[in-house]
């Protein structure tokens, strides 16, 4: 089991990736419904929503968590209508301990 504080080993690589999600996704529990998705895989970062009507992610895990957040976020939960996500890999050594909304 995986310790709240520090979800992946610190030795383990991780990917960090910036996420723009546009379409129907504010005033919809997007960014309450990606917190508890992230917290079920375990992976790192933010959510927050833009003045121009976007949710903007920063994502941080695991290769396979990584994709799987982001197969997640193309959908996102019901009610919400994804029209396209964007994607930039970011290089950082900063290491996320939680995943919340901002």
């Amino acid at each position: 089991m995986q310790d709240p504080q520090h979800p992946v080993p610190a030795d383990t690589a991780l990917e960090t990736v910036l996420v723009s999600i546009t379409g129907t996704v504010q005033g919809v529990g997007y960014r309450h419904a990606t917190v508890r998705r992230a917290h079920m895989l375990g992976v790192t970062g933010w959510v927050q929503n833009l003045l121009d009507g976007t949710v903007e992610a920063l994502v941080q895990g695991t290769p396979d968590q990584v994709d799987h957040m982001l197969e997640w976020l193309r959908r996102g939960p019901p009610g919400a209508v994804v029209a396209d996500i964007t994607t930039r890999r970011e290089y950082t050594d900063k290491r996320y301990i939680c995943f919340e909304q901002v």
